[in-house]
């Protein structure tokens, strides 16, 4: 293709697909890039004018295809980035989870399959603790020929991760706010465990919350796997999983307890009473055979330790301002 040719083609085309062409657009990208490369340029300053100018929208229009449009979604910049995905706010309370490797489309198969997996045998009254899975694609980059596997998941507004309410109790928080974490975190994973998926992953950013109306939201199960498997993947230099995953062995609720009861004792931090503290010691024993496996029971007996603490449950209100 000249270049003359291209720049025809560039200031008539209205749309992608007339820039581009609906079978091969990477290989039309590439003939388009190399007649109107500035080194390929006539010395007319005229036509390199224009050469440039049409340069320009090509590789503008490409990166934004290629950015911006997935399957039916538009996408802007990341409204967060997580271990091995960005996420993008499509719009409708959803956003779409764009692996940025394509070797993690396994991570990705498998937060769909656990998310499936809990909505299909989970009691509905505590799904809203887990994200719902609206859709799932496969892009393809016309460039690489890389594909890679998406997973557009429903959300809830105003949620913060435990990283962001620690930063903003440095000091620890009081056990009474802690508790009503606790108790649902411990809810949403008796919802896992009793459909026979071990999340795997349960750390502070991916235990969101929302203060005003106290809901709890477990994310990120990418790293879930059938009770009794072995866990392959591990979120790089956090240091908070237990022995089994470490030496792959076979994991079960109690790694999930585990995690869990780390994350609330560092919430507490040196304002952890000693009844709390010792129980968060006996969810965290060496052994997975030796902590407790059963997440609905270990609720009712946190229970018991709070209302021996502070008496009969009342509501507290909670804000990420000290």
């Amino acid at each position: 293709m000249r270049a003359a040719e291209a720049i025809r083609l560039v200031a008539a085309a209205r749309t992608d697909a007339d820039l581009f062409g609906a079978d091969q657009p990477a290989r039309r990208y590439r003939e388009l890039v190399a007649a109107l490369h500035p080194d390929r340029l006539p010395t007319d300053p005229a036509v390199r004018a224009e050469a440039l100018d049409a340069f320009v929208r090509v590789t503008t229009r490409w990166q934004a295809r290629r950015v911006t449009v997935l399957g039916d979604y538009r996408l802007g910049a990341p409204a967060h980035s997580g271990d091995l995905a960005d996420l993008y706010d499509v719009g409708d309370d959803r956003l779409l989870k764009l692996p940025r490797r394509p070797t993690d489309n396994d991570l990705m198969a498998r937060e769909a399959h656990a998310l499936r997996t809990i909505a299909e045998r989970g009691d509905p009254r505590y799904l809203p603790y887990v994200p719902r899975l609206v859709d799932e694609l496969r892009h393809r980059d016309t460039a690489t020929g890389a594909e890679r596997r998406v997973n557009v998941l429903a959300t809830a507004p105003g949620l913060h991760d435990l990283d962001e309410v620690r930063r903003a109790y440095p000091d620890g928080l009081d056990a009474r706010d802690v508790a009503w974490m606790w108790r649902r975190l411990l809810v949403v994973l008796g919802l896992a465990h009793r459909a026979g998926v071990v999340h795997g992953a349960v750390l502070p950013r991916h235990v969101l919350i929302e203060p005003d109306a106290h809901g709890v939201v477990l994310v990120d199960w990418c790293f879930s796997v059938a009770v009794g498997s072995t866990i392959s993947a591990a979120v790089p230099g956090h240091g908070w999983y237990p022995e089994e995953v470490l030496t792959k062995q076979p994991c079960g609720p109690g790694t999930d307890i585990a995690m869990a009861s780390h994350c609330m004792s560092w919430l507490m931090g040196p304002r952890a009473p000693r009844e709390l503290h010792t129980f968060a010691q006996g969810c965290r024993q060496r052994s997975l055979h030796a902590r407790p496996d059963d997440a609905w029971r270990l609720l009712r007996e946190l229970d018991q330790v709070l209302e021996r603490l502070y008496g009969p449950r009342t509501f507290r209100p909670f804000t990420l301002t000290p």
